[in-house]
Parts: structure tokens; sequence; C-alpha cells
């Protein structure tokens, strides 16, 4: 199973890997030279913050063994897919209780900015066949994917 690592020493706060997101779940087809990036429809799936001396700390999902966001969800919409191992969201199941926000062990699932009417979350970019594009765009190499057994896998 894929899952996204991070080299957190490598990582300059660059923000190519959020604004990679962005223009992936855009809502509307463009180029990336027309992204809007105050629109809050356009919000990333993961965070980059300063760690306080200096650097910087890639927050993204890690699609855990036993995700506890999945377990928190009364409606369903959370669900670890058995094939790929990527806790995926339903957003038509979804009953915006955000308790899956609240039980995030690293704060990684938020409310989307536009409608507070849904949830935000790494979906390791399910429509496409390749890397995740966070991944892809990170100039650093601080964000790569391994293939991991999932006896592997920990919270």
């Amino acid at each position: 199973m894929k899952r996204i690592f991070i080299d957190q020493e490598k990582c300059d706060g660059c923000k190519n890997c959020s604004i990679a997101c962005m223009q992936a779940h855009r809502e509307s087809p463009g180029s990336l030279y027309d992204l809007d990036l105050l629109d809050p429809k356009n919000q990333t799936r993961h965070a980059i913050v300063t760690n306080g001396r200096g650097g910087y700390v890639p927050v993204f999902c890690r699609h855990c063994a036993l995700p506890e966001c999945a377990g928190a969800c009364m409606s369903g919409a959370l669900k670890k897919d058995p094939k790929t191992g990527h806790v995926q969201y339903d957003e038509k199941r979804c009953g915006v209780c955000f308790m899956c926000v609240m039980s995030c062990p690293y704060g990684n699932i938020k409310p989307d900015r536009a409608t507070h009417a849904k949830i935000v979350k790494c979906d390791f970019c399910v429509n496409d066949n390749e890397d995740p594009n966070c991944v892809k765009s990170c100039p650093k190499k601080a964000i790569h994917v391994e293939e991991v057994a999932l006896e592997g896998l920990a919270l």
C-alpha cells in the first residue's frame, strides 16, 4: 500500500505542495496561473506550519492503519479502502458532525472554509494514476511515496 512520507529536514516551507493540491481539487478547470489562492473553495488538503525554530512541519493525512477519524464517523462517510488502505471520504453520506475533525490525532481533517458543510482531507489524488500532486510538485523531494506492508502501518 502506498503512503506519503515526509522528510521534515528537507522542507523549506515553499508550499508548492499546497498549491498543487489546490490546483488538483479546484472546482473549475483552469491554469495554475488563474488559481485564486484566496478563494475559500480552493483549499489545500494538508498544512505546512512553522515549528517555532525557523523550520517547517508538513502536516499530511497518515491514512492510519486504525483511523480514528473513520471510527468516530457516525454516518459512515469516512471509510478505509481495503485495497489501497487510504481513508476515503463520501461527501454525500457526511452528517457534518465534525467528529472526525475532533478525532484526528494529527489535526489534518478540517471543515471546508467555503460552506462548513463538508470536511476536507487528503484523498491521495484518487483521480490521478500517478503519485499525488503534492509529491510531484515538491522541489526538495521532502514529500515522497513509499510502498508499505499493511502490518507495518501504525497510527
